[in-house]
């Protein structure tokens, strides 16, 4: 072969080749131009999630605390002294007045000392008559130097013994009349009797520790509840603004149906430094025996009548490790996370002090699925679902 031929072989098989890259080139860049996403697509479909509005509202401002019922007043009533029991006269359960009576112990062993020291002192009573008798002749006789200085001072200082005497014989008697009258048992204080713990017929003693019944005072009545220590200051302060008594409401645990209403009667002295909390009291009047000891309820304490404040569900705040926060629904439907403030959360509404807007859109349900940025609509099923409730 000549050099020319082969020269021409050799640039025709070149120009294949070329056309062969440019081929094989141009079809993965096709692929590739089709498989790419475009910017829409590479964002993803919407989130489907439900939605809602900061909403400024007039709320009531108040703390929630959990507490018990407790008797305004309770007494284990017991005996003073050492006797049979004669008679019980109370019925379990009643209600009692003060002063009523509740049992009878058998008296006839102490008024018989009663009547023993009211003899001793009629008797020394009798003597020391005689001797100011004998006193005021001594003093006669004196003055006529028929009596000697010494008889007349024996005489007087005979006198002063026999009026202490008879002093000391009064104080037994007002001991023996105290001993006595605690054969009769009345109701310390008005309120409702429990359990009968002594039947009559058994002897009874001063050091028994049981007693004889307790009497709970319901009406009017008492709530013990805790606040966590932070709201010392908020109370303090409102109860010096206010000068009167903060209200106290008081509701059933499992349907928080309100029972009463009452005034807070005590912050407690000191805050329990194990639990970081403060005990408080409110009383209420109990008419209707709607709270009764023992009973554990939910305890809304009033700060205020009302103010406006921004507020959203609850179910709406999340929580990070940096604190509360919720995600904004922007207005090219993009979410984004933005920190807030909860003021305290009551009746399943958050208020909210700093961080949102009136008016401005947070997501309520489907945060699990959401990041920055991503894109949201309303889950239609779930807002149908909440119009039909």
């Amino acid at each position: 072969m000549t050099t020319s031929f082969v020269q021409k072989r050799s640039a025709l098989m070149i120009a294949a080749a070329i056309a062969v890259l440019a081929g094989a080139g141009w079809t993965m860049s096709h692929h590739a131009a089709m498989a790419a996403p475009s910017p829409q697509a590479a964002q993803g479909a919407p989130i489907a999630v439900t939605t809602t509005t900061v909403q400024q509202r007039d709320v009531p401002l108040y703390l929630t605390g959990v507490g018990t019922v407790t008797a305004n007043a309770s007494v284990t009533v017991k005996v003073r002294v050492d006797g049979q029991l004669d008679k019980i006269a109370f019925t379990e359960g009643q209600d009692v007045k003060k002063g009523q009576l509740l049992a009878q112990i058998d008296p006839r062993a102490l008024q018989a000392q009663l009547e023993q020291v009211q003899a001793q002192k009629a008797k020394d009573q009798a003597q020391l008559l005689n001797a100011k008798l004998d006193l005021q002749r001594y003093t006669t006789l004196r003055t006529q130097d028929a009596a000697t200085q010494q008889q007349l001072d024996t005489q007087k200082a005979l006198v002063a013994q026999l009026e202490a005497t008879v002093k000391t014989d009064q104080a037994q008697v007002d001991y023996a009349t105290v001993q006595l009258s605690y054969t009769t048992i009345k109701a310390p204080i008005s309120g409702r009797t429990g359990a009968r713990l002594v039947d009559a017929g058994n002897i009874v003693h001063a050091a028994d520790a049981t007693g004889l019944v307790v009497i709970n005072q319901i009406d009017p009545i008492t709530v013990l509840f805790t606040l966590p220590e932070d709201a010392v200051h908020t109370i303090n302060k409102v109860l010096l603004d206010r000068h009167k008594p903060l209200k106290v409401i008081a509701y059933k645990r499992d349907t928080n149906e309100a029972l009463a209403t009452g005034d807070l009667i005590l912050v407690n002295n000191q805050i329990d430094t194990t639990t970081g909390s403060v005990q408080l009291k409110g009383r209420f009047t109990n008419e209707k025996h709607k709270l009764w000891p023992g009973q554990y309820v939910n305890v809304n304490l009033q700060m205020d009548e009302h103010a406006l404040a921004l507020t959203v569900p609850s179910a709406a705040i999340q929580r990070g490790p940096d604190g509360t926060y919720v995600y904004i629904v922007n207005a090219d439907t993009s979410v984004a996370i933005t920190p807030v403030k909860v003021t305290r959360i009551q009746d399943g509404i958050a208020i909210i002090s700093d961080g949102v807007q009136d008016g401005q859109r947070v997501v309520l349900d489907g945060q699990y699925k959401l990041k920055p940025g991503s894109h949201v609509v309303e889950n239609k099923a779930a807002a149908a679902k909440g119009s039909a409730k």
